[in-house]
C-alpha cells in the first residue's frame, strides 16, 4: 500500500477497492449545497493553503467527501464525489494551486454540527477539530462511517 497526503493509507494504483475520505469547507453565502446540488458537477477551487492543496492533490476519481457549511452554520450538509482529479487552477497565476471536479452524491438527512463533532470522544482526532483553518480535510474511514450514521444516511 502508498501512503497518501496526510498518512491515509490507500491501495496501489489500478485497485479501487477502496477510497478515501475528505471534507470540503465551503461559506454558503459563497457556494452552498444547494449549489452544488443544482450544479451537479463542478470545480472546487480557490484552495491557497499549501496543506489543504496538499489534501486536495491525494484526491482521486471516486473518493468521497462531506460538504461542510463554514462560517456561521459550521455542519455537514452533503456527501460529494470526486469525479476528476487534481488539475491546474486557471485563476492561479502563481501556477502552484489547482482544483478538483465533485458532484453532488446525497444531502445528509440531519445536518451533523461541528458542535456534535466536537462532543463525540470519537471524532476529536479529525482535523476539522484539531487544524480548523483548513478548508480541505482528510477524514478516516471509521469517522466517515460514524459522522453519516450521525448524519441519518448510509456510509
Amino acid at each position: 500500500m502508498a501512503q497518501g497526503a496526510a498518512g491515509l493509507k490507500r491501495v496501489a494504483e489500478g485497485d479501487r477497492d477502496r477510497i478515501a475520505y475528505w471534507l470540503l469547507k465551503s461559506e454558503p453565502g459563497t457556494w452552498s449545497w444547494q449549489d452544488q446540488v443544482k450544479a451537479g458537477s463542478t470545480f472546487w477551487d480557490g484552495v491557497r493553503n499549501p496543506q489543504a492543496s496538499n489534501n486536495l492533490k491525494a484526491m482521486r476519481k471516486g473518493d468521497r467527501a462531506f460538504f461542510y457549511h463554514s462560517g456561521d452554520e459550521r455542519r455537514i450538509v452533503g456527501i460529494v464525489e470526486v469525479v476528476k482529479e487534481f488539475y491546474p487552477d486557471p485563476h492561479d497565476e502563481s501556477g502552484r494551486f489547482g482544483m478538483v471536479d465533485v458532484k453532488a452524491v446525497a444531502p445528509l438527512k440531519m445536518p451533523v454540527t461541528l458542535e456534535q463533532i466536537k462532543a463525540d470522544p470519537a471524532l476529536g482526532h479529525l482535523a476539522l477539530v484539531r487544524q480548523s483553518r483548513l478548508s480541505v480535510v482528510p477524514v478516516d474511514e471509521a469517522a466517515w462511517k460514524h459522522i453519516c450514521t450521525m448524519g441519518g444516511v448510509k456510509p
